[in-house]
């Protein structure tokens, strides 16, 4: 189970869809300039990406997006039916 000892303060950890044994961990490390993103199984980190902090905003962008179109998506799919 992934918990978020050892963090930075400005960190977040979000569980996997599959199951609570696999888990995102997202850090600010202001002093680099990047947010890390780790994969975590169980315990054990299984890969890292340094995202740069100019980056962050097209992602942030992204992720509105999609979600934004989800939902337009699954409220049509509900109300079609």
């Amino acid at each position: 189970m992934a918990d978020s000892a050892g963090l930075p303060a400005t960190s977040s950890v979000v569980l996997d869809a599959r199951g609570p044994d696999r888990a995102l961990r997202l850090s600010w490390h202001a002093e680099a300039d990047v947010v890390v993103l780790s994969m975590w199984r169980e315990n054990l980190c299984t890969g890292t990406f340094r995202l740069a902090v100019d980056d962050v905003p097209a992602v942030i962008a992204f992720l509105s997006t999609g979600l934004g179109a989800a939902y337009v998506d699954a409220r049509a799919a509900r109300f079609a039916g």
